[in-house]
């Protein structure tokens, strides 16, 4: 009776173990879901939530200061209007990412194609049938369905971009880079012309990042080295928004408001901030909801909020690259380096711009700042990259085995 007793209490032991558990998605799941849930890179996943919900309580933080100067012009505006506005775009962002992030790689790659030609179309015409705001003209629309085909166009045209330059990894004849770089070409000019000169550096930056990771010689990177200095001298001299703002960053002429409030902002709160609601500064501020939020974290939460951002900013950044470490596919390593150096390239230049190491360029802080067409372009981007990172465990450890043995 005793040895019948001890071999149950494992059974016993086991099954109450299960019912502790609940449902759960098993690894032999084969449903959509099933293979979403264990191919996606989850500690990725898991770093992005922690941004969206940081940006929920910057903006909710920022929102006052913004709705006070509306209620100016407009009749008085909740102090948290802008908070709820981006609790929506919160709500319809988030699925979008999941959705995408759900594609296979190919149709991830041909919905990304199809999205840069639309986006490319809607940018000729801006010039147009664009609305005008704060003396830019970027967007089409007008009210709560108005939105910036620039930001939509970026999250597609990085991954466009790396699907043409990687056909010339498997044909050297193809003449890609000069196509590549008329296309970014083309689309700076209809960028400086709204002005935009932010989104400019980013596209650029991109089709930059992109021929240097395609392996180039080191005499063309040289060339394409001189013909960037070039452009920024020539931007100087004919761009007037470009003057304005290297003048006022090099040789401190000009209006320098924006700047000099975001960096008054950024230190108001020392080391630990003066607590949620409780900064004055910010009022001061001008866009504090969008360019310059990174500036209301850092009165209102401390020096030590900011500097914990900008880590997880780095993270995702070194957790993606990781990633790629074991990566064969030329068009899925061109592709994800180029949506994380589009990501991190647009938070370091907001960071770097309310510190007062970059010259202004209204740029928003990925996920943090208030704005619809840059959360759903944001998300569009992430779910694409997520999609494009996908590893099948079962895959990878199959392989090891075999490589194992071979040995």
């Amino acid at each position: 009776m005793d040895m019948e007793r001890a071999s149950e209490r494992p059974i016993i032991a086991a099954t109450r173990g299960t019912k502790r558990r609940g449902p759960r998605l098993s690894r032999a799941d084969r449903t959509p879901l099933g293979l979403w849930f264990w191919e996606i890179d989850r500690v990725l996943l898991l770093l992005v939530s922690m941004l969206i919900a940081i940006g929920l309580v910057a903006v909710a933080a920022a929102s006052p200061v913004a709705a006070q100067k509306l209620s100016t012009t407009t009749a008085s505006l909740d102090p948290l209007y802008y908070f709820y506005r981006q609790l929506m775009w919160v709500i319809v962002g988030v699925p979008v990412m999941l959705a995408i992030s759900m594609l296979p790689k190919p149709q991830a790659r041909r919905f990304a194609i199809y999205g840069t030609l639309t986006c490319l179309a809607l940018l000729f015409l801006v010039p147009l049938i664009g609305t005008s705001v704060n003396g830019a003209q970027r967007w089409i629309g007008s009210g709560a369905f108005r939105f910036q085909p620039s930001e939509f166009l970026k999250p597609f045209f990085a991954v466009s971009l790396a699907w043409v330059l990687s056909l010339r990894l498997h044909d050297q004849s193809l003449p890609v880079v000069p196509l590549s770089f008329v296309l970014t070409g083309v689309i700076a000019v209809l960028l400086m012309g709204q002005p935009d000169l932010g989104q400019t550096v980013i596209f650029g930056a991109t089709w930059f990042v992109l021929v240097l990771v395609a392996g180039l010689s080191m005499r063309i990177m040289a060339g394409l080295g001189v013909a960037g200095l070039v452009g920024i001298v020539l931007a100087y001299f004919f761009y007037p928004v470009a003057q304005q703002r290297i003048n006022i960053w090099l040789f401190e002429s000009g209006d320098s408001y924006q700047v000099d409030k975001a960096h008054a902002t950024l230190t108001a709160g020392g080391l630990i901030g003066t607590g949620p609601g409780a900064g004055l500064a910010k009022f001061q501020l001008p866009e504090a909801h969008t360019d310059y939020i990174f500036s209301v974290i850092g009165e209102e939460f401390g020096i030590i909020a900011c500097v914990a951002i900008a880590i997880l900013y780095l993270a995702i950044i070194v957790r993606v690259l990781v990633r790629l470490l074991d990566e064969e596919d030329s068009f899925l390593i061109l592709a994800v380096t180029a949506l994380i150096a589009q990501f991190g390239g647009q938070a370091i230049i907001n960071m770097a711009v309310n510190t007062q190491l970059f010259p202004s360029k209204g740029m928003t802080l990925p996920f943090i700042s208030y704005g619809g067409s840059s959360f759903i372009a944001l998300s569009i981007g992430m779910g694409l990259l997520l999609s494009l990172t996908r590893r099948n465990p079962y895959a990878a450890r199959v392989s090891m085995t075999r490589n194992w043995n071979k040995k």
